[in-house]
């Protein structure tokens, strides 16, 4: 399987993504906006993977790639591709499918509980998830949800934390791909947004974390999974 994913900050990569790939054999490629990387046809591409990032999804003009990356999504949405956003990249999706994307009403940084809604029950991989469970998050803004789409998770401060339109794609506005180190990166370099807040945990709590890490890990493959057998 050719998995292609969109990078838009070297301290934002596939994390977990990238073993779960290797060890099943499928083929990775990346366009890396911050090195000028030129996108690929969709045809060369039967996964896409669109990472987070600090920016919002609307400064075009400090990055202009901006328009085309969202066209791209658009196509590879529009051809049928298993097309997977997290955080910045769900927020992407979201704006693609027509769905506002605004500034949420508090910051989520750190490890806080998700909840899965009664819709989450109809997909089977949502269906072996506990109902409440920590999740890590580093997002400001959120979305409303898309027309058309089932949204799947909520938590106390965001509506809208995860959705599925149609068979194959999945917006998700938290991390399950964050291990110790990728989390490590991007404390260090978004250390300034670690301000006091309500839902805002100091680096050293984030950090100290090793069977949160590991679940969600588990529950990345767990999706990867299911997107795999059930798109074949």
């Amino acid at each position: 399987m050719r998995i292609h994913y969109l990078q838009h900050v070297p301290f934002e990569g596939l994390a977990s993504i990238a073993q779960w790939a290797t060890q099943q054999g499928h083929i990775i490629s990346a366009t890396q906006f911050y090195n000028g990387d030129n996108l690929p046809s969709v045809d060369d591409l039967d996964w896409l993977i669109v990472m987070g990032g600090p920016m919002n999804i609307y400064e075009y003009d400090q990055y202009p790639w901006l328009n085309d990356e969202k066209q791209f999504i658009e196509s590879a949405i529009q051809q049928n591709k298993v097309v997977i956003g997290i955080c910045l990249g769900s927020q992407l999706i979201a704006d693609v499918l027509g769905s506002k994307v605004y500034q949420g009403r508090e910051k989520e940084i750190g490890w806080y509980p998700i909840n899965l809604t009664p819709e989450a029950q109809n997909y089977p991989v949502f269906a072996s998830f506990s109902q409440s469970f920590n999740v890590f998050h580093w997002h400001g803004d959120t979305f409303d949800l898309p027309p058309g789409a089932v949204r799947i998770a909520y938590s106390e401060v965001c509506a809208n934390q995860a959705f599925i339109y149609g068979d194959q794609v999945l917006g998700l506005q938290f991390h399950l791909e964050s291990t110790k180190e990728s989390v490590s990166q991007i404390i260090e370099n978004c250390v300034s947004e670690l301000v006091s807040g309500k839902y805002i945990q100091k680096a050293e709590e984030m950090l100290a974390r090793d069977e949160d890490f590991s679940k969600i890990n588990t529950f990345m493959c767990q999706i990867l999974d299911y997107f795999a057998t059930s798109t074949n």
